[in-house]
């Protein structure tokens, strides 16, 4: 599936070629930091079919308890979180932030991972009162 995106102000803007059956969610609590958020939903595509069509993000990089670094790109003018990627072999695969792509409402995620870390409370939302907008 062809996507395009951008982070909120629109500085940061990609385009690529994703798995619709690949988008999944993570519930560690680095993803929940990093995100500032309960969660954080990704979709993968390969390097290859990643390209960056407007402006420079910020890296961070991120170091994991097992050693592995995990770079961060972030929209260095209004912080949104756009992408990730690796070292090494993990460099071969862009984890691209859901919320921003354009298509969004089209990708659906198919599994989740660190469900330990899960926040209580994520199952449920669907009973919370809503409004359309406000």
């Amino acid at each position: 599936m062809h996507i395009d995106g951008q982070c909120h102000c629109g500085f940061v803007t990609y385009e690529a070629e994703i798995d619709p059956e690949g988008v999944s969610i993570c519930h560690c609590t680095d993803c929940q930091r990093l995100t500032g958020s309960a969660y954080r939903v990704t979709a993968g595509a390969p390097r290859s079919a990643f390209r960056l069509t407007g402006g420079e993000p910020k890296l961070y990089v991120k170091i994991a308890d097992n050693g592995r670094k995990r770079l961060q790109f972030f929209c260095p003018h209004c912080g949104s979180p756009v992408y990730t990627t690796g070292t090494d072999e993990d460099a071969e695969k862009i984890g691209i932030r859901v919320g921003t792509i354009n298509q969004r409402r089209e990708l659906k995620p198919r599994s989740q991972i660190w469900c330990s870390s899960a926040l209580p409370w994520i199952g449920d939302i669907g009973a919370l009162p809503g409004r359309p907008r406000d």
